[in-house]
């Protein structure tokens, strides 16, 4: 879709592109940097499993939740911004100045930074698993396979 000029030139500059590369950099590095943690914490530490289970469920949905909510406000403010700096009065002069556009994006920023504050709270749900499981907690409540060395 972006080889398409007029869809191109819609999101180019804007928000939009932001939002594409975060929805990348946290969804597919952070994800997969997330599940490499939980896989090695426990080996490295000579653990059946890590603490609990339940916190890495907890973990998987904030993130992905946070992930959804910071990416999909940035890709709407992002055509939002586009069509707000096409629009042209009579005389060909732009109707909407720079702030215009910040103060229609506004609302949008909130919901990034709620997203933002739902991925960071899963990764400190993630670090509290991880410093629980390296000090030996005994919460082990079902047995994940785990392979036999």
């Amino acid at each position: 879709m972006m080889s398409i000029r007029a869809v191109n030139s819609l999101s180019h500059y804007t928000d939009w592109t932001i939002g594409h590369v975060h929805s990348g950099a946290l969804g597919w590095n952070g994800m997969i940097t997330f599940g490499a943690l939980y896989f090695l914490t426990p080996r490295l530490w000579g653990r059946a499993q890590m603490y609990s289970m339940s916190a890495i469920n907890w973990h998987f949905w904030l993130a992905t939740i946070g992930i959804v909510l910071y990416a999909s406000s940035m890709w709407v403010t992002g055509i939002m911004e586009g069509l707000m700096w096409r629009e042209v009065n009579d005389q060909g002069f732009l109707v909407n100045s720079f702030a215009d556009t910040v103060a229609a994006k506004f609302p949008m920023y909130v919901v990034r930074g709620l997203g933002g504050v739902l991925f960071l709270s899963g990764a400190l749900i993630m670090c509290w698993n991880m410093w629980m499981t390296i000090r030996g907690g005994q919460k082990q409540t079902a047995a994940v396979g785990v392979p036999a060395e």
